[in-house]
Order: C-alpha cells, then sequence, then structure tokens
C-alpha cells in the first residue's frame, strides 16, 4: 500500500511498517493523547529494532514507497 494509506490504517488504530526496513520487528503508530498526557496533539511513534520506542518523521523516501503493510 502507498503512504496515504498506511496514514489512514494508522488513523484507525492500526500498525504499520515498511517492507524496506531493515531491522527486524519496527513498525509506526500514532498515540491520541489523553487528558492526563503531557503531549496535547496526536503523534506518530516508531518501535524501533532495538525495542526503544521513539517519536518518527516519515523521510521523502518513506512518502513515496509503495510497501507498506499492517503490521499485527
Amino acid at each position: 500500500m502507498n503512504f496515504g494509506q498506511a496514514i489512514e490504517k494508522l488513523k484507525e488504530g492500526k500498525k504499520v511498517a515498511r517492507k524496506g526496513w531493515n531491522g527486524k520487528g519496527m513498525w509506526i503508530r500514532i498515540q491520541v493523547p489523553t487528558e492526563k498526557s503531557k503531549m496535547t496533539l496526536p503523534y506518530i511513534y516508531m518501535k524501533t529494532a532495538d525495542d526503544n520506542l521513539v517519536p518518527w518523521l516519515a523521510s521523502q523516501t518513506d512518502i513515496l514507497a509503495e510497501d507498506w503493510k499492517i503490521v499485527n
């Protein structure tokens, strides 16, 4: 799927990843803040190959990619 379709899946609460990412087990997801959160707007975060969670920004390659997939 393309990046636009991947964003729609994120908005549905799904995790998505690119087949082209080298790290095993990497994915992104949207975090929607609650009233107890310090953040006030939704943001995208990534689970890295070394099992950390970090804020994520798309690269041009990610935006133009057609290899996005839903992760279970």
